[in-house]
């Protein structure tokens, strides 16, 4: 089988070695919790100085909340998001997790000449579901998403709505107690991108902890709390 190199294949939220000190268990109110994140990358340029990405980042993400997470692009939304995961290691700073973890990131996971049937089989095995459980899963999401007639398509002939779709599936189908999204409706269509809400308010009403990332986040209102990413450090916007 295939490696998933992913939090979405690591039931547990596990990321072996993370660099990151900590990554102990925070309270069940606030299963995802980062201080002082510092993150930066070496430049490709002879001469030059690194880059810091993140430079002391700070955030919460309670059970039962949607949080965004805006920023400019090259503002660090992706880096932060894989450091909260734990499939990238930060310089600095600490990760507490506590439950399971779901990531849906803006680069699919999926392997174009599987199935979307096969998809699931795969990411089921990765965490530990029997096969009801995958099929339960399987059908449940195909049905609130609107992909049942796909089921049999290899992924490389989904467009890219589909492929979404699945994308965010499979980062659902052990039903995560956080859940971590990287511009999750890139490519969905209106009715899909309402879908997308329903299904959100959902799992927030079983207190499941939600963080999107969004280069744009159009109605506020859908959130609990907004973080802006600016210069290397998190800043909540404050209520109107």
């Amino acid at each position: 089988m295939p490696n998933i190199e992913s939090a979405a294949a690591r039931p547990n939220g596990e990321s072996g070695e993370t660099g990151v000190e900590g990554d102990a268990a925070t309270d069940a109110d606030v299963p995802l919790r980062a201080e002082g994140i510092e993150k930066s990358y070496g430049s490709r340029l002879p001469f030059t100085d690194r880059v810091e990405v993140l430079t002391g980042a700070d955030i919460e993400v309670p059970a039962g909340e949607i949080v965004g997470i805006v920023g400019e692009n090259g503002s660090g939304k992706s880096t932060l998001m894989k450091v909260l995961v734990g499939t990238l290691n930060a310089d600095d700073g600490v990760v507490e997790r506590a439950g399971t973890v779901g990531w849906c990131p803006q680069e699919s996971l999926l392997y174009d000449r599987l199935t979307v049937r096969e998809t699931f089989d795969l990411f089921g095995e990765a965490y530990g579901m029997d096969g009801d459980a995958v099929a339960d899963a399987r059908e449940r999401l195909a049905s609130r998403l609107d992909f049942e007639r796909f089921l049999d398509y290899q992924v490389r002939n989904l467009s890219g709505g589909n492929r979404q779709k699945v994308n965010l599936s499979v980062a659902l189908m052990h039903d995560p107690d956080v859940l971590l999204l990287d511009e999750p409706y890139t490519g969905f269509d209106w009715d899909t991108y309402l879908a997308f809400w329903e299904l959100s308010e959902s799992l927030v009403e079983r207190d499941t902890a939600i963080a999107v990332i969004s280069h744009l986040i159009n109605e506020r209102e859908r959130f609990d709390r907004i973080y802006e990413l600016r210069d290397g450090r998190l800043h909540r916007e404050e209520e109107p």
